[in-house]
């Protein structure tokens, strides 16, 4: 029958694992260190709206 195995442990209770937190983490230790770079223009220099009101204005 399913369910009568004998168990080596007791049930574990799924709140245990967060009775006790981890150690905090150092605000330093959580910035990157990577050098980044501007981010490209999507409208590639052109002013969007402008163009719509001239083909449309």
């Amino acid at each position: 029958m399913p369910g009568t195995e004998p168990r080596d442990q007791p049930p574990v209770e799924p709140a245990a694992a967060f009775r006790h937190l981890p150690e905090p983490i150092a605000l330093a230790d959580t910035v990157t260190g990577q050098d980044v770079g501007p981010v490209p223009d999507p409208d590639g220099g052109r002013d969007p709206n402008h163009e719509w009101m001239l083909r449309h204005g």
